[in-house]
């Protein structure tokens, strides 16, 4: 696991970068995400672990700001830079952010392992300096027809959040 590097480093941007987010919560809820991208336009590998969870589906969203001083409230909306409605992970048409559930076991243990092509850790689509956050319940990836479905896939409350952050190799 790499250090977080605050700002936003040159050498890396020419090449294969790496980001880091250590996540926790009021609850108990731990996580660690680390971020690979290979080349600056490629698509982004995503491996979190996670603990403390209840059983089940988490909504997993990358929200507008790396602002966590009123715990995971103060990070903000889904990362939206294109103003689209909430989606799955694959939809053509989604938030930069949403990246889908976490699926806990029932010893509340985690793992989120994708590849997302719309995320970046540069550009427009940077999620440097954002922040991840982990939801109470399932996203409904925007097909559950509740009010808060194509807004938030209506998944609850934050139980843990991180500010994502460059990681030294």
């Amino acid at each position: 696991m790499g250090a977080i590097i605050p700002g936003f480093a040159t050498s890396q941007s020419q090449g294969k970068m790496k980001a880091v987010c250590v996540m926790s919560g009021s609850a108990g809820v731990k996580g660690v995400v680390n971020f690979t991208q290979d080349t600056t336009d490629g698509p982004v590998h995503i491996h979190g672990e996670f603990s403390g969870l209840k059983p089940g589906k988490h909504g997993f969203h990358v929200h507008e700001f790396g602002d966590t001083t009123n715990g995971c409230t103060s990070a903000g909306a889904h990362f939206n830079p294109t103003n689209q409605e909430h989606g799955a992970p694959n939809d053509s048409i989604r938030h930069v952010g949403d990246l889908g559930n976490v699926v806990a076991t029932d010893d509340g243990k985690g793992v989120y392992d994708a590849t997302d092509k719309l995320i970046s850790l540069s550009g427009p689509h940077s999620i440097i300096g954002r922040t991840m956050v982990i939801h109470e319940n399932e996203d409904d990836l925007g097909r559950g027809g509740h009010d808060l479905s194509k807004v938030t896939g209506n998944a609850g409350g934050r139980v843990a959040c991180g500010v994502i952050g460059l990681a030294a190799d």
